[in-house]
């Protein structure tokens, strides 16, 4: 019996076709970050608790720490580095340099992924709504109440 170690995989990050061979046991966040050079989303715990890893992969919030890269082979991931056009912020992204929903930076990229997936889902969500859908992202800094106002801020 033949054990596979690596595996070639092609995925499209922030509309780029990327193929690799990757590790069995390799995960996503290590891929996006340390192969790819896509530093924005952090490791923050491995385990699936922070959401600093979050991503979305073909239309869903992930976290990148708890999906193995061959998981992802054909997939289409979006990172933070993905929102901005043109070097230019998101509304989103303004939002939370506007309402001061970000400190230390380090959950922003997973705050921002959480609600750009949720904005997606539901343009107009109410506050309880916009806790649920970041409720998966520590933020040690802020208390929330910045980060939540900013989504407020742009949605419609």
């Amino acid at each position: 019996m033949e054990v596979v170690t690596s595996q070639r995989i092609s995925v499209e990050v922030n509309g780029t076709i990327y193929e690799r061979e990757v590790e069995a046991r390799r995960l996503l966040i290590h891929l996006l970050r340390d192969d790819l050079d896509l530093t924005g989303s952090h490791i923050g715990c491995d385990t699936g608790n922070c959401g600093a890893c979050s991503v979305i992969v073909d239309g869903s919030l992930v976290k990148s720490c708890m999906l193995l890269a061959v998981q992802a082979d054909g997939a289409s991931i979006e990172t933070v580095e993905g929102l901005a056009e043109d070097e230019e912020l998101t509304p989103l992204q303004q939002a939370f340099r506007d309402q001061h929903g970000l400190q230390c930076g380090y959950c922003t990229p997973g705050m921002l992924m959480s609600a750009t997936a949720l904005l997606r889902e539901n343009p107009s969500p109410s506050e309880e709504e916009i806790r649920k859908a970041i409720h998966g992202n520590i933020c040690r800094c802020t208390g929330y109440v910045n980060i939540v106002e900013a989504i407020k801020a742009v949605s419609a």
